[in-house]
């Protein structure tokens, strides 16, 4: 993906990032808000028929959340987004399809222009999606229209300030106006936080820096990694349609995939402390030994050998290879 000028550095700095500095109360308030959050993704998850989140869309988010100095919160948050405007998008073209009369020549028609209409306008609509997460974080600057049109430009595609507004209200529109959505990294840091204050051998910002880089491939190698993790929790190298659609509210589970990226972390920064670190987040989210072991061997093992954009980091394969036996281990 080519982008306008060099690559330049994130607007705020993680050296700007504290652990530590919260107060005890605040925390525990703010975990139990993110658990009933949690809770209720899930349970509304188990309704939905499908996700959408290609790899190389959800790289196109990251790069030009780069690009535009968007913080990684920003980027995630602009995938839950435009995942869930697709879905809803897919929804309303399903639904007006089976409420129009049968006929096959207008059905085909228009199937054909619908899905025309949405490809000509994806590109716009993803990039309505990173720039209305822009505006959801205290941290980062607005990008400006000017800024989404000059990009746009760059690409080919030629829009006016009057469709991008008109862009980001359909996006709005589509979801309720209900765009603040969670992401994982939002657990991710709060469990962290806990971490630190229950004495964790390894410190948060060690762990921070790794589970960032850990994140990244997940939202990349998302169904690759969830397809592992489901055949590993029925036991079974080919899942049934009904297996799938039920495991469909775990990929939902923030707080399942937070564990899972800590306790991959924590094995990659010291493997003699991943026990304890495992131990720790068992007694705080009360999710099964099991369960965390899992799913970091499912990250783990999908980390070895693969990049990420903008960071070059990977397992090596002997700290990996100590890693399933471990797990495997843990699930004995």
């Amino acid at each position: 993906m080519n982008m306008d000028g060099p690559m330049r550095p994130r607007s705020a700095s993680l050296v700007d990032f504290q652990f530590g500095v919260v107060a005890t109360e605040t925390i525990e308030d703010v975990l139990l808000h993110l658990a009933q959050q949690n809770e209720q993704a899930v349970q509304e998850a188990s309704g939905r028929l499908g996700s959408f989140r290609e790899p190389r869309i959800v790289e196109f988010v990251f790069l030009l959340s780069e690009q535009w100095c968007l913080e990684k919160s920003v980027s995630y948050q602009a995938v839950e987004i435009l995942e869930r405007f697709m879905v809803k998008q897919a929804e309303n073209i399903y639904r007006q399809a089976t409420i129009q009369p049968r006929d096959n020549k207008r059905e085909s028609q228009n199937w054909r222009a619908l899905k025309e209409q949405l490809v000509n306008k994806f590109t716009l609509r993803l990039v309505s999606c990173v720039q209305l997460a822009s505006k959801l974080s205290f941290q980062n600057k607005i990008i400006s229209n000017i800024t989404v049109l000059n990009f746009l430009q760059a690409l080919g595609y030629l829009h006016t300030k009057e469709e991008l507004l008109e862009s980001e209200l359909d996006v709005l529109k589509s979801l309720n106006f209900q765009i603040n959505l969670p992401t994982p990294l939002a657990y991710v840091e709060m469990l962290l936080e806990v971490l630190g204050y229950n004495g964790c051998l390894v410190p948060a910002m060690r762990l921070h820096a790794t589970c960032l880089t850990l994140l990244d491939l997940v939202y990349l190698l998302h169904e690759p990694i969830y397809e592992s993790l489901l055949r590993a929790s029925i036991e079974n190298s080919t899942p049934s349609q009904l297996q799938g659609e039920k495991f469909i509210s775990v990929k939902e589970d923030f707080m399942l995939l937070a564990v899972g990226i800590i306790a991959a972390s924590a094995f990659i920064q010291n493997h003699e402390c991943w026990s304890q670190v495992v131990g720790h987040l068992q007694s705080i989210t009360g999710i099964a030994l099991a369960s965390i072991a899992e799913f970091s061997y499912a990250i783990l093992t999908h980390s070895v050998g693969a990049n990420t954009p903008g960071r070059q980091q990977s397992i090596p394969p002997h700290l990996a290879a100590r890693a399933l036996k471990t797990v495997a281990s843990s699930n004995t």
